[in-house]
């Protein structure tokens, strides 16, 4: 039987994240090209501040995954932990796993223990573990000593937001990508009264697309006002 290309749960929901549409601020271009790479297979930790980037990276590489006919699994820990740990529980053989938002089970003994059990059932598979959290993981913060050890031996890289400087420029580069008209007027609307961070960005972006369509009018500023 064929594997299916992504794994899908309940609170999972197609998006459409790819490396294409992820502005590379040159601080992470490195981060980018290590991630992307398809030879390259090692389990790695990102970390970053909160709305830097790293949900939508981590969306990108399970996309990725699934275009090469790879099974991947997206895991946002804040929406899973709730249901349990079993849902842990034999998916080890996925090609991929990305574990989003790690410290949410930090002093949590059983999600702890869950993690660092599912890091030794991918030991004798060709599962791939990628991380993400908003502490780096240098840190000690694990109460699990084993927890903390696995994840200190992991290649960790930081995942910088973009430069307030390139937030423009990063915002006309999703609106092309995704062929939403955003006039020079309207993006510095948005850049001056929304949330300057590419997450938020993104989200307004969408947000707008899609009004835009409902309502059959094109992006202005007027629309912008009912959406922030």
């Amino acid at each position: 039987m064929n594997k299916p290309k992504q794994l899908t749960f309940p609170w999972t929901r197609t998006n459409k994240s790819s490396f294409e549409n992820f502005y590379i601020d040159q601080k992470n271009s490195h981060l980018l090209s290590i991630i992307s790479n398809k030879i390259l297979s090692d389990d790695i930790y990102i970390f970053g501040i909160n709305n830097s980037g790293k949900t939508y990276l981590l969306q990108s590489l399970c996309n990725f995954y699934s275009k090469h006919n790879k099974t991947a699994l997206f895991l946002p820990i804040k929406e899973i932990i709730s249901h349990g740990v079993g849902i842990l529980d034999s998916i080890e053989n996925s090609d991929l796993i990305c574990l989003d938002g790690l410290e949410n089970i930090i002093a949590n003994e059983e999600w702890e223990t869950a993690v660092f059990n599912l890091i030794n059932n991918t030991l004798n598979n060709k599962c791939r573990l990628v991380f993400s959290s908003s502490i780096e993981g240098s840190n000690n913060i694990f109460s699990l000593p084993d927890l903390d050890s696995r994840i200190k031996k992991l290649q960790s890289y930081e995942l910088y937001p973009v430069d307030d400087a390139n937030l423009e420029n990063a915002l006309k580069h999703i609106a092309n990508l995704s062929s939403i008209n955003l006039g020079e007027r309207e993006a510095k609307y948005l850049l001056t009264y929304s949330k300057r961070n590419i997450s938020d960005l993104v989200n307004i972006l969408e947000g707008l697309d899609q009004l835009s369509m409902e309502k059959k009018k094109r992006i202005s500023i007027p629309l912008i006002k009912e959406i922030i």
